[in-house]
């Protein structure tokens, strides 16, 4: 075979070069060197084998990765029909074009159309890409339209389960009929799998037209391909496939974790998440031992009459901004609260200050999140409640400078409900770090207290006697219609009262308490449903009229 090369090449001069050489705007040039490493490689493929499988309705690219060459030449290349007869000893140029309408390629019956790059997209239209360099750049000028500032890139690829049975099939009949040839070791434990052999065809080049570089980001591009019509496997197939997981680890060489499920149905998806790594990383792990026990082989393959259907999705990981809230109304609820479509309150902490946010991340959609809850009444004052803000699909990344600018517009705003202070952009870890440190955190308070009898010094004295007392607070009644009937014990860190000039029966009760305390209860003892309380305490009735948080002892995260 490599003489028959060699003789189209000379009677063409720089065929080979134009064979693998780009052919649009978007492909990198390719060396010298690369054309010769390709052509060699093209030239040591046994002739019979590959004229065997493309008859049998191979692409040429599934029949470049089967005998493991992983050049990135053939994805930049167009491959046209007139390839495959130089590739199959058939160059001579008076017949190519008479080879054309016979060897032009039809959907390929291992990868459905996904390595010739031609797909049905979102509409049902069909799109043919002549190259990897196509389709990298078809998938960045979406990215683009999308509107994402990026700094790098993570590529994920579904693909249909059937591909993955299609080579089995495959490696299965190339073993029975060319086992015993010198070739067949060493090139089909070359094999290459689809998934991989995508990734060297749109990696490279998305991260030239993105000038970005591929790897674990919080841009994800994902890539899913469906089979139009699934096909129908026999059940001794599928069942062999139940449950099948493939996973791959991190190497050395960056390639993200790489799992395959193969679902008993045939519904399931092979999923590949990847970044930078080298084409020796993505070789088929299928032993032949194990092919050759299978009971999988379907050869020859049915034919395709559709390509698969291709849908991108381009998503940024959820971005995080924690600060610190304070709520200066006693009319504002922390979450957006209506009842029976009526608004509770004059506005929300989550709509105030989620609402702000968005617009700066140019996201889809936000949640909120907080340390803890006041009720609508009960102002937050002092250093602020810890929050996070989780930005979802956000397209921009904003600056420092812009996110003082819209925590300065939020203190600013008309009326002076809520005010906001250290915002900043955090990581996802500030979540977990803000959960686990709720539970253990202290809350200070100051309430505006009413008791049925003046208050005596000898009150005073008892109240702030009590340091680190322990109460049990069933649910109290007012929340019952929401919360589950339990009995919890709450530590009261120290008390202390602040008298009221002119008032015997008003005061200020300040205390320090563990989270998840109920406060109103502690004062007036809910019906004996929180003992003791001030009420049990003092020998009287007690009332509490405000209340408002002055801290929570936390920290989660800056700010």
């Amino acid at each position: 075979m490599s003489s028959e090369i060699e003789e189209a090449q000379d009677s063409k001069g720089t065929d080979a070069a134009q064979i693998i050489s780009p052919t649009n705007d978007h492909s990198v040039t390719l060396g010298d060197d690369e054309i010769r490493h390709l052509n060699d490689a093209v030239c040591s493929l046994p002739s019979h084998a590959v004229k065997d499988l493309h008859s049998a309705g191979v692409c040429i690219r599934c029949i470049f990765r089967l005998f493991g060459i992983h050049d990135h030449a053939y994805f930049r290349s167009t491959l046209s029909p007139s390839v495959m007869c130089n590739i199959l000893g058939e160059g001579d140029s008076s017949s190519s074009e008479s080879k054309e309408s016979e060897l032009k390629p039809q959907v390929c019956r291992i990868c459905l159309g996904i390595l010739q790059f031609t797909y049905r997209d979102e509409k049902e239209m069909l799109v043919k890409r002549k190259n990897g360099d196509e389709l990298a750049a078809s998938i960045a000028e979406l990215l683009r339209q999308e509107g994402h500032q990026i700094d790098g890139f993570s590529l994920e690829v579904s693909i249909p389960p059937i591909i993955f049975e299609n080579e089995q099939a495959v490696r299965l009949y190339m073993k029975k009929k060319y086992g015993s040839e010198l070739w067949f070791q060493d090139r089909l434990s070359e094999c290459i799998s689809t998934k991989d052999a995508l990734k060297f065809a749109i990696v490279n080049p998305l991260e030239t037209i993105l000038d970005v570089k591929s790897g674990p980001s919080s841009v994800r591009v994902r890539l899913t391909y469906t089979e139009t019509k699934p096909s129908i496997k026999p059940s001794k197939s599928v069942d062999r496939n139940e449950g099948l997981k493939r996973r791959k680890t991190e190497t050395n060489n960056g390639l993200d974790t790489v799992h395959v499920e193969l679902v008993g149905n045939g519904t399931g998806c092979c999923n590949l998440s990847l970044g930078q790594g080298s084409p020796s990383s993505g070789r088929c792990s299928t032993g032949l031992a194990e092919l050759e026990s299978s009971e999988c082989s379907n050869f020859p393959l049915k034919r395709v009459n559709e390509p698969c259907h291709l849908v991108f999705v381009y998503y940024r990981a959820p971005m995080y901004f924690g600060g610190r809230y304070m709520k200066f109304s006693r009319n504002v609820s922390q979450t957006r609260w209506i009842i029976d479509d009526e608004r509770m309150g004059e506005a929300s902490i989550e709509e105030i200050i989620g609402g702000n946010i968005l617009p700066m991340c140019q996201g889809e959609s936000y949640k909120f999140h907080a340390a803890g809850r006041e009720d609508i009444d009960v102002r937050m004052l002092g250093s602020g409640r810890p929050f996070l803000v989780e930005v979802q699909n956000a397209r921009k990344v904003p600056s420092e400078a812009l996110i003082k600018e819209i925590e300065t517009r939020m203190n600013n705003l008309e009326g002076k409900l809520v005010g906001v202070k250290n915002l900043s952009l955090v990581t996802s870890h500030s979540w977990d770090l803000m959960r686990e440190g709720e539970a253990e955190k202290q809350k200070q308070y100051c309430a505006l207290v009413w008791i049925s009898r003046p208050l005596e010094d000898e009150d005073v004295q008892c109240i702030a006697s009590h340091k680190d007392l322990q109460i049990l607070q069933r649910t109290p009644v007012r929340v019952l219609h929401r919360r589950s009937p339990l009995e919890r014990g709450k530590m009261i860190h120290w008390m202390k009262t602040e008298q009221i000039t002119g008032s015997s029966q008003y005061f200020l009760l300040h205390l320090c308490t563990q989270a998840g305390t109920y406060i109103k209860e502690f004062v007036h003892g809910d019906l004996g449903r929180t003992h003791p309380s001030i009420g049990s305490i003092l020998r009287c009735r007690a009332e509490i009229l405000q209340l408002d948080v002055t801290d929570v002892k936390m920290d989660c995260y800056h700010g």
